[in-house]
């Protein structure tokens, strides 16, 4: 069984994005369902390099990253931020029932390892990007050699998100228009330009294009029993147990994901005992306000 209708955003969409420079590439996935996706992404750094696997959420795409690929380059990083199936470059199925959690994590592995076979990866995942990565990070743990967490975290069900969270769930699946960029700078402290307001809604022509980011809120488990929960609880199990180095680095003004910043510190076996910095100033949207910053953070923390 294939997706009924694969959309994919004309190129015509991202041509003079500010401060994005990176030359897109691509790779093709083989979806067990049926059916050939291609998933876009950019990178920068030497090819030889350290791999920093950036991984963006709702209802983003790798845009977001572009404060920080120039830093960690010059540091001497591979740094590669891939866009989410149903996100920026990348192949948009269009049906809201094409969009599932495991699919989502399948669809990253299958390019990070599969297609680019990435090795001693660190991870830096926000927001949805957090919750595919840390299954990634606990399914495949010999891939990985570190862990950034960046306003996110692995809800299993067992705990009710916060109203905040509920109240955007509502909002997006109600909506007869999905705003994306107005729901990028609701996240964030900093005011973005037209411009880059623009570059946010560039993926998404119409409505029809939207199925991923209205799809995600309502993968997220926040029941017990949800198709997802299973999975996350073993995840989590691993991840408490791993030795591999645990960065969080949430900032100070996330109502979403807030309080998980002190839940990771405290269960995480590879967070012991590592200085984990708060940055200040920063709404949901993190690598936007304090991009740099946090590409700072990361150098610091794989250098270290």
């Amino acid at each position: 069984m294939g997706f009924v209708r694969l959309l994919r955003t004309p190129d015509d969409r991202f041509t003079d994005l500010p401060d994005f420079p990176f030359e897109p590439k691509y790779v093709e996935l083989d979806d067990p369902h049926g059916g050939v996706i291609r998933v876009g992404y950019v990178e920068a750094g030497p090819a030889d390099g350290p791999v920093v696997l950036l991984l963006h959420g709702e209802p983003s795409w790798s845009y977001l990253y572009r404060k920080m690929l120039p830093v960690l380059a010059a540091a001497g990083l591979r740094a590669i931020a891939p866009d989410l199936v149903g996100f920026g470059r990348s192949d948009k199925p269009g049906d809201l029932t094409d969009h599932t959690y495991a699919r989502h994590v399948e669809w990253m592995r299958g390019f990070a390892f599969d297609a680019l076979d990435l090795h001693d990866v660190t991870l830096v995942g926000q927001d949805w990007g957090g919750l595919i990565g840390l299954r990634l990070v606990a399914e495949n743990p010999s891939r990985f050699s570190g862990v950034v967490a960046a306003n996110t975290g692995l809800p299993t069900g067992d705990i009710d998100m916060p109203a905040v969270w509920h109240s955007f769930r509502e909002a997006v699946q109600k909506a007869p228009v999905l705003d994306i960029a107005r729901f990028v700078q609701s996240g964030c402290q900093t005011s973005l330009s037209e411009a880059e307001r623009a570059a946010y809604d560039a993926p998404f022509p119409n409505e029809m294009y939207k199925a991923g980011p209205r799809a995600m809120p309502g993968l997220v488990p926040y029941r017990p029993d949800d198709p997802a929960s299973s999975a996350n609880r073993d995840a989590w199990k691993t991840l408490t147990e791993l030795e591999i180095p645990f960065l969080v680095a949430f900032s100070d003004g996330d109502p979403i994901t807030g309080g998980m910043g002190p839940i990771l510190k405290r269960s995480m076996k590879g967070a012991q005992g590592l200085e984990h910095p708060v940055i200040a100033g920063a709404g949901h949207f993190l690598q936007e306000d304090k991009g740099e910053e946090l590409a700072q953070h990361v150098v610091r923390f794989m250098r270290d």
